[in-house]
């Protein structure tokens, strides 16, 4: 027959520690492009962990970390350079700048103010336009011509720049007879801030005399 004491459980085992973020992972991922919260919650949750780390290697490289957590997106981009006047050594760039074409320019900024208007509407999160809505946003800037079909296929050209670009998500059909749909990124509010659409009607006021002058064959 047993005692009580032989019934009373033995000393309890600590838990064992969670395993530490792993920073290493987390900044090739981050060198390699953007990272969403909604696609990978793991590595997210160690970026918030780890933001402070992250930050001080960065610099190192000469680049600093873009952190939205109300959007759910986080990425590296270059310092910014130097004042002309300012004595400090001006360092080779990781990221290299691109300049964009006339027409990719125009559909990120009109994607920009379209995400704004549907802000303010206070709806879903997600902005979704159709292939045919983006074209139609478009076109009405781009010089006209005698191919129609030759246009719109200018214009999905310059939609999958977009989309290359992270800006733009291309979504899955639901049959192979559904139109092509796209997810407007919410990053792109990173690269086209408030000021920038303040003066927007003057930039599309630009765009158009531009328009004008830009070859439809522009790539």
């Amino acid at each position: 027959m047993m005692d009580d004491e032989d019934l009373a459980p033995g000393p309890t085992e600590p838990a064992a520690p969670a395993p530490a973020p792993d920073l290493s992972v987390l900044l090739i991922g981050l060198l390699k492009g953007v990272l969403y919260r909604e696609a990978d919650e793991r590595q997210w949750s160690s970026l918030l962990q780890l933001q402070a780390r992250v930050r001080e290697y960065v610099a190192v490289l000469n680049l600093e970390l873009v952190l939205d957590e109300a959007e759910g997106y986080a990425f590296l981009r270059g310092r910014p350079e130097p004042a002309d006047d300012d004595p400090a050594p001006r360092l080779p760039r990781l990221v290299a700048r691109r300049p964009l074409s006339y027409p990719v320019s125009l559909l990120l900024a009109l994607l920009r103010k379209k995400l704004a208007e549907f802000d303010a509407g206070g709806g879903d999160t997600r902005l979704v336009l159709g292939r045919d809505d983006i074209v139609e946003l478009v076109r009405v800037f781009l010089p006209e011509g005698p191919n129609e079909a030759r246009l719109i296929d200018q214009i999905e050209t310059h939609i999958n720049k977009v989309v290359e670009l992270g800006f733009l998500a291309r979504l899955k059909p639901a049959s192979a007879t559904t139109p092509a749909s796209f997810e407007v990124r919410r990053i792109l509010k990173a690269f086209v801030d408030a000021q920038w659409l303040a003066d927007f009607d003057a930039r599309l006021a630009t765009y158009r005399a531009a328009g004008k002058e830009t070859s439809s064959d522009e790539p």
